[in-house]
């Protein structure tokens, strides 16, 4: 069975449809990469899986129960969280400080919170950066702290929105890693990308949205030689590649 089924997902804004009947399946211990130009729908999915936003018609499955008209955090204490395009830290707090305002979902003492925390930091390759204040981070720091923040809430499906976008090549393959990690210690991970070296080196199945609509869905080779997701969205250069 699936962790994560969508069925006929439907989001409109007056006259304009962001989401049209979409429906995929995620299954446990995947990576799907969600794809497709600006203003596709993908972050409009995210929030629509994570109950920041109702939808206009369909249905979402987390382990076999709905949870479409949950709040977002009835939807985390199931285990389905995710990180935002536009990052979420406390500026004024310390790293480890935000990190322990996930681990506060499941750990009610701060004494717990902080073990789980400085533990998800340190997996993350952040335990050096605990004490700093989340404002004198680097781009790439804060990327991580994002995902700290969410995997402190222990997470079973982690939905990642860009957050490899704007690191250095060397910073990209040092996040890609991390997701790979993070994946390998049992977390089903489904990430918008718009860096392709990340996005298809990392997914087992891509899906591509189009004016809202899915467009294509299958495995990453698949996807950068068929001819509707080149000209949506890759360019020729992609299907020469």
């Amino acid at each position: 069975m699936s962790l994560l089924t969508v069925k006929g997902l439907t989001k409109s804004f007056g006259g304009l449809r962001a989401v049209a009947n979409l429906d995929f399946d995620v299954p446990r211990g995947s990576i799907v990469g969600l794809i497709g130009p600006n203003g596709a729908g993908k972050t409009t999915t995210f929030s629509l899986i994570s109950g920041f936003q109702q939808p206009t018609a369909g249905e979402v499955t987390f382990k076999g129960e709905r949870i479409i008209g949950l709040s977002p955090d009835a939807i985390c204490l199931r285990g389905l969280t995710r990180t935002f395009q536009i990052m979420q830290s406390f500026p004024k707090l310390t790293a480890l400080q935000n990190v322990m305002i996930g681990a506060y979902a499941r750990h009610n003492s701060s004494a717990a919170a902080r073990r789980h925390a400085l533990d998800v930091m340190s997996r993350l390759g952040m335990a050096a950066r605990a004490d700093e204040l989340a404002r004198n981070l680097t781009l790439a720091d804060l990327k991580r702290l994002e995902i700290a923040k969410a995997l402190a809430t222990e997470p079973e499906l982690l939905l990642l929105d860009e957050v490899v976008s704007g690191l250095t090549p060397t910073e990209v393959e040092e996040l890609v890693a991390l997701i790979r990690k993070i994946r390998a210690d049992g977390t089903t991970l489904v990430m918008i990308e718009h860096v392709m070296q990340a996005v298809m080196t990392l997914s087992d199945s891509i899906i591509v949205l189009h004016h809202g609509e899915k467009i294509f869905e299958g495995v990453p080779h698949a996807a950068a030689r068929d001819s509707r997701v080149v000209e949506a969205y890759l360019g020729e250069e992609m299907m020469i590649a």
